[in-house]
């Protein structure tokens, strides 16, 4: 998915490291720990470095010792890239409470969260320093958000959020020198496999490695002048 395709790029780039994933299933439910431990193994196998976590992005305890092991392990952070999500598609008449407040906890807390403890992280270390931080948080949106899709209430609610939560932020974080974008994906991945039929070229052009060097350009040094943008990628377009 979008995830490893991050991980693996941004370590190839030299970051180094921590893919936090649940490894739960589509719709939110179970847990697996072998896939970032995958993608971990194959960091490592390409010379990059990478350690596994499994923290709960959508709770404020899970999200702030994800940052804190970002520090602890690698002594510094410097980018956060918010990718977390699950789908519960129903049309609105059907849709349970529980639908929609667990694809808002995951989207839309999973998104806050993380982007609140780094912040305060980088706000710490701007007044220790006294120099701008040039942290970066990359988070993701969706069309789902911006334009709309029928049965996704929840998820597109969600998503616009993240696009408005995008702007705010970095208007707010732009003075400690991090910058603050959003990525809306155009991506054959586990959440998007079924929804609709695609032929082989059409699944090859929506290979989620598309979308990645985009979310890397923008961690590196050189997108320092690019915050408070929606940016969609994929498919062979960046909009």
């Amino acid at each position: 998915g979008l995830g490893r395709e991050h991980a693996l790029l941004l370590a190839a780039n030299g970051a180094k490291v921590v893919v936090n994933d649940l490894g739960a299933n589509v719709d939110g439910t179970g847990r697996d720990a072998s896939l970032a431990a995958q993608t971990v193994a194959d960091i490592g196998k390409a010379g990059g470095e990478a350690i596994v976590n499994g923290d709960d992005v959508g709770s404020w305890a899970g999200a702030k010792h994800l940052i804190d092991h970002a520090v602890q392990a690698y002594g510094k952070l410097d980018i956060v890239v918010n990718n977390a999500g699950i789908l519960r598609d129903r049309m609105l008449v059907n849709m349970s409470e529980e639908e929609w407040d667990a694809v808002i906890r995951v989207h839309l807390k999973g998104t806050f969260a993380p982007s609140r403890h780094a912040a305060a992280y980088w706000r710490e270390e701007q007044k220790r320093t006294g120099e701008p931080v040039m942290g970066r948080i990359i988070n993701t949106t969706s069309t789902s958000g911006i334009y709309g899709n029928v049965g996704q209430t929840n998820y597109g609610a969600a998503k616009a959020g993240i696009a408005a939560f995008t702007i705010i932020a970095a208007r707010e974080l732009r003075r400690i020198g991090v910058t603050v974008n959003a990525v809306s994906p155009s991506a054959q991945t586990r959440m998007t496999e079924g929804l609709r039929a695609v032929t082989e070229e059409q699944r090859a052009m929506r290979d989620p490695k598309w979308v990645s060097p985009v979310v890397t350009y923008l961690a590196s040094e050189l997108a320092q002048d690019i915050t408070g943008r929606v940016i969609q990628a994929g498919v062979g377009r960046i909009a």
